[in-house]
C-alpha cells in the first residue's frame, strides 16, 4: 500500500469539503488533486483544477473519491475517464454519494473502457473536525490494498464501520449520515426553549451545546449503554423524569424517531433507484 496515497477528489462541497478539510488537518494528508470549480487551495500536496482536462498528465490516482451530486455522477466519471485514459484502470472509485450503487458507478466507468473497483462510504460532516463516522462497503472487485487505503482515508477524519451488505448503507445514511442534523435540531430546540423561559440567547446556547457535547463524550467514553446512562441520570419523580414522561409518550420520540429513520432510509433507497 502506498505510504501516502494519491487521491483525486471530485467535488469539494459539503461532504467533499469535510473530507478535504479533515485530510489537510491530519498528520499525513494524501497527495491530492481536487476537481472543483469553486474551491481554491494550493500547497505541496494539493492541486486544484476546475475541469477534468486540467488534471496533471503525470498524476496517477490510487483512489478517485466521488463527492458530487448523484445526478451528475455519470457526467463526472465520463470526464475523468477521458482525462485519465488508461490511468483510470489503476485506480478505484470511492463514492461518498447517497444512493448511487456500486454497479451503476462501475457501469458508468466501463462506458469509458475502464474496469474499476467501486467502494461506497457514507461519512458525515463532523469529518471536517476529525470527529466523523463512516459506514464503508467494498464491492467484491476491490482489492485488500484498495480497501485499506479507503479505510485509512476515512479513518483520518473519524471512525469507520465496515458493512457487509451494500443495502445497509441506506440505514447508515439515515442514522449517521443525516444524524448530525437531528442533533443540531435538538440543540436548536433546547436553545429556543431556554429563551422562552427567560434565559438570554447566549446562556441558552451555551447550556444547550455544552449539554450535548458532554452527553456525547459520556456515550463515547463510558461502556454503559445509552439506556443505562439515561436511567442513571433520571431520579424518580425528579425533573428529568418529568421531561422524559413527555418525550417518551407513545406518540412522541418512541414513534417519531423510528418514523424519521424510516423516511430517510426510504429516500436513500429511492436515490439508489
Amino acid at each position: 500500500m502506498p505510504s501516502v496515497p494519491s487521491v483525486l477528489l471530485a467535488g469539494c462541497g459539503k461532504m467533499g469539503g469535510a473530507l478535504f478539510d479533515g485530510w489537510l488537518a491530519s498528520p499525513t494528508p494524501p497527495r491530492l488533486v481536487v476537481l472543483d470549480r469553486h474551491r481554491t487551495c494550493s500547497g505541496d500536496a494539493v492541486s486544484v483544477v476546475r475541469t477534468a482536462a486540467e488534471i496533471p498528465a503525470d498524476f496517477q490516482p490510487d483512489i478517485i473519491v466521488l463527492a458530487v451530486k448523484p445526478a451528475v455522477a455519470e457526467i463526472v466519471i465520463d470526464a475523468i475517464g477521458k482525462a485519465l485514459g488508461a490511468r483510470m484502470n489503476n485506480a478505484a472509485i470511492l463514492s461518498v454519494m447517497a444512493g448511487r450503487t456500486c454497479k451503476s458507478l462501475a457501469d458508468a466507468a466501463r462506458l469509458n473502457g475502464a474496469d474499476v473497483p467501486v467502494l461506497r462510504a457514507m461519512p458525515n460532516t463532523p469529518s471536517a473536525i476529525g470527529a466523523g463516522i463512516s459506514g464503508l462497503y467494498a464491492s467484491d472487485t476491490a482489492t485488500a490494498e484498495q480497501k485499506t487505503i479507503c479505510h485509512d482515508l476515512l479513518f483520518a477524519v473519524g471512525d469507520v464501520v465496515p458493512v457487509e451488505k451494500e443495502a445497509d448503507l441506506s440505514v447508515v445514511t439515515a442514522i449517521s449520515g443525516s444524524g448530525p442534523a437531528y442533533v443540531f435540531l435538538l440543540a436548536e430546540l433546547l436553545e429556543k426553549a431556554g429563551q422562552q423561559h427567560g434565559l438570554s440567547p447566549t446562556v441558552a446556547r451555551r447550556l444547550a451545546r455544552g449539554t450535548i457535547y458532554g452527553a456525547g463524550r459520556m456515550l463515547d467514553d463510558m461502556p454503559d449503554s445509552a439506556e443505562d446512562l439515561r436511567k442513571a441520570v433520571t431520579s424518580p419523580n425528579g425533573t428529568t423524569a418529568a421531561a422524559l414522561a413527555v418525550l417518551m409518550k407513545s406518540d412522541a420520540w418512541p414513534e417519531t424517531v423510528p418514523k424519521a429513520i424510516d423516511a430517510a432510509t426510504k429516500r436513500a433507497d429511492e436515490l439508489a433507484g
